[in-house]
């Protein structure tokens, strides 16, 4: 049996309202019950540990219920004190979340699907394809049993930033993806604000559309990591429906509607992007609204033949961008020991965990 297949037709309660929660429950139990329930759903605990509810109703639950819809399976340590998380989901499917610690709070990267469609050539999350998305109580869950782990709850988090980056497109799951927000975001939820939400895209440019139009508050991140369509194509193959110009087009309307400064990402490849013109190009793109850039030098993914630029020559190309004008910041590779930076994500054991 697979693991995890024993729990696969049970229910989780993660993620539903007080009221569904309610019509689960035997009659007999007080009104206030369900609020119970959900709020110990949110501070990540199992039916076992809710131990204010009479022991006959926690048998009761467990029986067709779980709290969370994942358990965790692995948590690797970084020597910089990020933790990578390897969790099964009911069903037995496996994604990964990261914890980020800062000298400001601490930010957990969510999975937003089992593997991903999008085949950047830089990145291990899509290498074994794309299984499905996850719904809204999967990645709510990734976040509440990281908050849990780092010895918070949902009235006291532990973490105050959540950033959609880790496996899969968030916008190639927008529905499930627009929910878990309004879920992380709700008041007698998890409560967390959605500005301190990122979503990062490869550049789906009418999902960015779409989600302005829709009144997100949520902090836009956009994957460039390259100045000609033709660079971009050959390293990241979702260029050939969204180019660039369409691309920096809908972070612009993102700004226009929102007010909300966009973050464009840009891996430096060595030989690939980071010349002198690029940074030219990259400046002239962005010119005329408010954008960062932030960079990242590559990290090793398995199997791929890219080099990373030099963290000199790293610098040496953000210099080059403020010095034109453009915010720019070399981001400090966080995880990278655990591969639980960016672009490592693999689901599945590795290492002394190993398969």
């Amino acid at each position: 049996m697979t693991r995890g297949a024993e729990h696969k037709e049970k229910r989780a309660l993660l993620g539903l309202e007080a009221a569904e929660i309610s019509s689960l429950l035997p009659p007999s139990a007080p009104a206030y019950t369900a609020r119970q329930i959900r709020a110990f759903c949110l501070d990540g605990r199992e039916i076992a540990e809710m131990t204010s509810l009479p022991k006959s109703l926690r048998e009761t639950l467990s029986h067709d219920l779980v709290a969370l819809p994942l358990t965790t399976e692995t948590v690797r340590i970084s020597a910089d004190g990020s933790k990578k998380y390897l969790f099964r989901f009911l069903g037995g499917d496996l994604a990964e979340s990261v914890y980020i610690p800062h000298d400001y709070g601490a930010s957990v990267c969510v999975s937003t699907q089992i593997g991903c469609k999008m085949g950047c050539a830089f990145c291990a999350s899509g290498k074994e394809g794309f299984k499905r998305d996850l719904d809204p109580a999967e990645m709510l869950a990734e976040v509440v049993a990281v908050n849990r782990d780092a010895g918070g709850t949902a009235k006291k988090r532990a973490v105050s930033g959540v950033v959609l980056m880790g496996s899969g497109e968030p916008l190639d799951n927008y529905d499930n993806v627009r929910e878990f927000v309004r879920l992380l975001t709700a008041e007698d939820g998890f409560g967390l604000s959605e500005r301190s939400v990122t979503l990062s895209t490869s550049g789906l440019a009418d999902g960015i559309r779409r989600l302005a139009d829709d009144g997100s508050r949520m902090t836009l991140s956009v994957s460039l990591h390259a100045t000609t369509d033709e660079a971009r194509s050959a390293i990241m193959p979702v260029n050939r429906r969204y180019p660039i110009s369409e691309v920096v087009s809908a972070a612009r309307y993102y700004f226009e509607k929102t007010g909300r400064r966009v973050t464009f990402e840009y891996t430096l490849i060595s030989g690939v992007n980071d010349s002198p013109a690029d940074a030219e190009r990259l400046t002239a793109l962005l010119r005329g609204f408010p954008a960062h850039v932030n960079i990242i030098r590559l990290n090793a993914v398995e199997g791929s033949t890219l080099k990373a630029t030099t963290l000199t020559a790293a610098a040496r190309f953000a210099a080059l961008l403020t010095k034109k004008g453009l915010p720019a910041t070399v981001r400090r590779s966080l995880g990278s020991d655990i591969e639980g930076a960016c672009g490592q994500l693999k689901r599945r054991y590795t290492g002394e965990d190993g398969e």
